[in-house]
């Protein structure tokens, strides 16, 4: 590590997110818990709301296709009136999210109701996306440079965009030139990475994306998209053919740019 040279032929630069710009624990400490210690409340307040409504039609969907799995956990189809059958719904809502979650799970049901209740935690504060110190102005100095900047991540992309728009270090939206999620298909397939250059409308050569995860990098390297390893805090080891294959940065600040 020290300083990693870019390509000349590099015209856009695609960023993964948790172990990238942001770190795994905010993920793993911050996000996540924050729907395992909220969901009844979420409930009980949104639960007049035709969204809120949407979101419980397709977990009890997905409680159906489930109930043949070990431990799936059933919520009720309907709902007679009163106090207390209201309260049994929603308590089978809360354990079926909890058991969905202990089994990271990655259904639009779950994803789905996850993403609605971290857009009223960003909105409300409750919850700031953290950021590296390095990210904002390693993006702001390539895009000085002409380069575009990309987000690709499992997560979807209003996630992304609320993560981004409510971060630490304020709104940095305007920083990404678009996003992209799983809908492009998986981060460990190199076609996902051929269809993120024709959306782009440039060669896969063209794109030098940075992850954490050698999967993914060796799905980019397939497609013939340049590629490095981001080593952070907090982030899983490599292995020594890893280390020797795939070239390593800690931060964003030792990607070197050619003089324009």
């Amino acid at each position: 590590m020290g300083v990693l040279p870019v390509p000349a032929e590099v015209r856009a630069i695609l960023l993964d997110i948790e172990g990238t710009t942001t770190p795994i624990a905010f993920v793993k400490e911050t996000l996540f818990p924050y729907i395992k210690d909220n969901v009844k409340e979420y409930l009980h307040a949104h639960w007049g709301e035709e969204e809120c409504q949407q979101d419980i039609r397709l977990l009890k969907k997905q409680a159906q296709e489930d109930s043949s799995l070990d431990g799936a956990v059933l919520i009720p189809l309907e709902s007679e009136s009163g106090e207390e059958e209201l309260e049994r719904v929603i308590q089978a809502i809360v354990d079926n999210v909890q058991w969905q979650m202990s089994q990271d799970r990655k259904t639009t049901a779950l994803k789905q109701l996850q993403g609605h209740m971290w857009r009223a935690a960003y909105t409300t504060g409750h919850i700031k996306g953290e950021i590296f110190k390095d990210v904002v102005p390693a993006i702001r100095k390539w895009r000085e440079a002409g380069m575009k900047v990309y987000i690709y991540s499992s997560g979807s992309v209003e996630a992304q965009k609320l993560l981004f728009g409510y971060s630490t270090e304020g709104d940095i939206l305007e920083l990404f030139d678009g996003h992209f999620d799983t809908k492009i298909g998986p981060k460990v397939e190199s076609e996902s990475y051929r269809r993120i250059a024709a959306s782009i409308g440039c060669s896969t050569n063209n794109i030098l994306f940075l992850t954490d995860v050698p999967q993914e990098a060796s799905a980019a390297k397939e497609a013939d998209t340049h590629v490095a390893v981001v080593t952070r805090p907090g982030n899983a080891g490599l292995t020594d053919d890893d280390k020797s294959y795939y070239s390593l940065i800690s931060s964003f600040t030792e990607l070197f740019l050619p003089s324009s």
